[in-house]
């Protein structure tokens, strides 16, 4: 069992078979596996006295839980995945260039935390990058250009190979820490004989990805998306609309800046809505505010596609696909040349 003279029970006190407040790392891996008791090392401060105990060992068993599940997305999104299908940054969309960038600055961040064995740090910066970069923003923008687009449209091409590149770094980042998972996720890959993702380099982010003047441009998008989002929950929680893709709020924007940089961008698309309209000023009185940005909800006008459940008024444009709109039935036609069968 555990019982270090700087390991104590969650509540502070030290491990006693006598209080019953003992952690046996057997048992630890017996229920939840070894990589959950990594993980838990892996985001101690072991300069200063450490704790564990069932209500930490939830926390670390949630927190793994979330990142398995990302990377089980990134290996569905991938399946199929070659060398041909990639696609230069230099020709991606500004999201994925933006996306290459943070994982740039990610790498530099977890190599200095490893190189002087600051693994609380490492996985904090993997951690969090992986739920507001990756699950929170960009799978959840891109979901539907990769469920939707056109199997040979840039936007589809780009995104998987910005997911080739996300899924060559994190296993290799994270394999020292969950040593087993990364090998069950790679193999998940790459199953040829004597394939091992602790044969690999440790990754390494081309610093060619960096470009300040587009995460500060899409820093203020996100600023501008943020009041979008609280406007909608708001309908959502009063039962207005079901989902984001249900509305086309009108956003007013009184920095020149800021609404220049919203307008040049698939605003609607960033914001998981079905349209949207931008005005630079303060906006009406009675519009849901965040900092400097107003919002008007509005339900989107049309009828909903049967593929992507966008609300659009083209649908019924196209006949030989009259209850999708005309991008998913482009995206239709290709799949089936290209598969030879009903999609």
């Amino acid at each position: 069992m555990i019982t270090h003279g700087f390991t104590l029970a969650e509540d502070g006190r030290k491990m006693s078979k006598s209080l019953g407040n003992t952690t046996v790392p057997q048992e630890v891996i017996k229920n939840s596996g070894a990589d959950i008791l990594r993980l838990w090392v892996a985001t101690c401060d072991y300069s200063d006295d450490m704790r564990i105990g069932p209500e930490i060992l939830k926390s670390a068993t949630e927190n793994y839980r979330k990142l398995r599940n990302t990377f089980r997305y990134l290996l569905g999104a991938l399946d199929g995945f070659d060398e041909h299908e990639k696609i230069a940054p230099s020709k991606m969309p500004e999201l994925e260039r933006y996306i290459l960038h943070k994982l740039s600055e990610l790498g530099q961040g977890v190599a200095e935390a490893y190189k002087v064995y600051d693994y609380k740090r490492a996985a904090a910066l993997l951690t969090n990058f992986m739920n507001v970069e990756m699950s929170a923003f960009y799978f959840d923008i891109r979901k539907d250009a990769l469920y939707c687009d056109p199997f040979s449209s840039t936007k589809r091409r780009a995104t998987r190979s910005v997911m080739h590149e996300l899924f060559h770094c994190l296993t290799t980042w994270w394999a020292p820490i969950l040593v087993f998972t990364m090998e069950e996720v790679w193999l998940q890959r790459y199953n040829d004989a004597g394939s091992s993702v602790h044969l690999m380099q440790f990754a390494k982010a081309p610093t060619e990805w960096r470009d300040e003047a587009l995460d500060a441009k899409w820093a203020t998008i996100r600023k501008t998306r943020a009041a979008v989002t609280g406007a909608l929950e708001i309908e959502r929680a009063n039962k207005v609309i079901g989902s984001s893709l249900e509305a086309a709020p009108e956003v007013y924007i009184k920095d020149a800046a800021a609404f220049a940089a919203a307008s040049s961008v698939d605003f609607a698309e960033a914001c998981i809505t079905s349209a949207i309209t931008l005005h630079q000023g303060g906006g009406p009185s009675t519009a849901f505010r965040l900092d400097d940005v107003a919002v008007v909800s509005h339900k989107a006008e049309g009828l909903k596609c049967a593929r992507s459940w966008k609300i659009s008024k083209d649908i019924g444009q196209d006949k030989d696909f009259p209850d999708i709109t005309p991008r998913d039935a482009e995206a239709v036609r290709e799949w089936q040349t290209r598969f030879g069968k009903q999609v």
